[in-house]
């Protein structure tokens, strides 16, 4: 205690010492000697409660206390320290088990990501195939050789995957179609070469995880479309219906022999 200007004032309490003397007021009525041959002045519970309560709302007794951010970030990790005792006691094992979850968790969900690529609002057969001026089969092969040389195997597979629609509509087996999608070109292009319908189809999808998905290309996928052109300038398409002739040449008789 110290006086200061004829008054006697105490140093500012504990957080501790605060709820110690909210709880003396409720139990302990508070007295004081007005002289020795008079009582002592008693006060009632409830006003003593009243005064202690304001007297220790004053500025002076919470200069210390802790912010409000520092009193929520508190409240945060206690609630995270909890949540991690309770998960580490009934994981077997104990702190060391829940840490080998939590690891196989994070794998599984890392090779999911790498295995399906960035999630994307649309499906990836949206997008047209061609997106810039019209190409030839050779000249995208080119380009597709040339990436390919520079170990840029994204752009290097979508080339080659553009060279193999464009060589099927140089030969007719596809009508060409501005807007056309990868899909769209591996279904149609498998009913008239159902001999290479299923890597067909492969090679689409290979060209939508990469220009779509976000997933990388590998040299592997890169040289499996490379060989599925080549393949497919050897293919015979397989004649339907509707491209054989409906009736029979009529003959004129008496033509020359």
């Amino acid at each position: 205690m110290s006086l200061t200007g004829g008054v006697l004032t105490a140093p500012p309490l504990p957080g501790g010492a605060v709820h110690a003397l909210l709880r003396a007021a409720d139990s302990v009525l508070l007295t004081a000697a007005r002289s020795d041959d008079e009582p002592p002045l008693t006060i009632p519970r409830d006003p003593a409660r009243e005064a202690a309560r304001r007297e220790l709302s004053k500025r002076l007794y919470h200069e210390n206390d802790p912010s409000l951010l520092q009193r929520a970030l508190n409240t945060l990790w206690d609630w995270i320290s909890g949540l991690f005792g309770t998960a580490s006691s009934a994981t077997p094992g104990g702190t060391l088990g829940m840490l080998v979850v939590l690891a196989a968790v994070v794998a599984v969900v890392g090779a999911l990501w790498w295995r399906l690529g960035t999630p994307r609002r649309q499906p990836a057969s949206a997008a047209p195939l061609f997106d810039e001026r019209p190409r030839t089969a050779a000249e995208h092969r080119a380009a597709a050789e040339a990436h390919a040389t520079q170990g840029h195997w994204n752009q290097a597979l979508q080339e080659r995957m553009r060279a193999v629609v464009r060589s099927l509509e140089e030969r007719a087996l596809l009508d060409t179609r501005p807007g056309r999608t990868a899909d769209e070109a591996a279904a149609e292009a498998g009913r008239t070469l159902p001999a290479h319908s299923g890597r067909l189809r492969a090679a689409a999808h290979e060209f939508d995880d990469v220009t779509y998905g976000g997933r990388p290309a590998t040299e592997q996928a890169y040289h499996r479309i490379a060989a599925l052109d080549l393949d497919l300038e050897r293919a015979k398409p397989l004649l339907t219906a509707s491209s054989t002739p409906t009736t029979a040449p009529t003959t004129r008789q008496g033509a020359a022999e």
